[in-house]
């Protein structure tokens, strides 16, 4: 499920339909399968950090969270049909686990942050199996203990709610051994379900400004990270726009 290679990346020719189609196929096949997102700072981060990008090569879905990533693949003559948020893609499967049985697991986050996760889950889902929870501050020596943990759960899907690339790299190396169907990259859909941080409104997300939104929420820690990373993606895409048209 890739399309020719994006600024380095295989991002999947998928719309929503075709995400939700995927997850159907990977937790009824019962086979390990996992799902990553890209986004105009994981381009960037990517192209500097190459395990990451090895991970993002290695995912079985990875779908394009960012309206930036869309517009680019337009302006390449590589048009992805459209925009698969990961905080959307989460909902709809926590909506199609209750629906069909299966069991979910989430990994990352504070505590605090679980607490109102599972809260949601309980007042929107009430069918749900939440399997287990494990918050995402342990050391790196512990990811094989905490994916037994996760497997000992019997969950069908995990939801790996860490930062990037700890998250991408957590999936791409331990992912297979917990035994689940699916694997999905959360990033912070955690914090937004708990409410810890507001999504832009929809007219915001459209225009392509969801970034903007996150950097008023919170200016010191975001501000300088989005303007490098911005600026960045815009000169690789212009870069390669230009080498296409030699």
């Amino acid at each position: 499920m890739r399309s020719p290679t994006l600024l380095g990346l295989p991002c999947a020719d998928v719309d929503v339909e075709g995400a939700h189609a995927f997850a159907l196929d990977a937790v009824s096949g019962k086979q390990f399968r996992s799902v990553l997102f890209a986004n105009a700072a994981k381009v960037v981060m990517a192209e500097r950090d190459a395990d990451l990008r090895d991970a993002l090569w290695g995912a079985d879905m990875l779908a394009a969270d960012g309206q930036s990533l869309v517009w680019a693949s337009r302006l390449l003559g590589q048009a992805l049909p459209e925009r698969v948020a990961g905080i959307d893609y989460m909902l709809s499967l926590l909506g199609l686990a209750d629906a069909r049985g299966w069991r979910v697991f989430f990994l990352g986050g504070r505590e605090a942050v679980l607490e109102r996760v599972e809260e949601f889950c309980r007042r929107s889902h009430p069918g749900l199996v939440v399997a287990g929870s494990h918050h995402g501050y342990f050391e790196p020596e512990r990811d094989a203990e905490i994916a037994a943990l996760v497997r000992a759960s019997e969950a069908d899907i995990v939801f790996v709610g860490m930062p990037s690339p700890r998250k991408e790299l957590w999936i791409a190396r331990h992912g297979p051994s917990t035994g689940v169907a699916l694997a999905v990259a959360s990033g912070g859909s955690f914090d937004v379900i708990a409410g810890v941080v507001t999504r832009a409104p929809a007219l915001w997300q459209r225009l392509g400004f969801e970034w903007f939104w996150r950097v008023v929420q919170e200016p010191r820690r975001l501000w300088k990270r989005y303007l490098t990373t911005n600026s960045r993606f815009l000169a690789m895409t212009v870069r390669e726009w230009v080498r296409r048209r030699r």
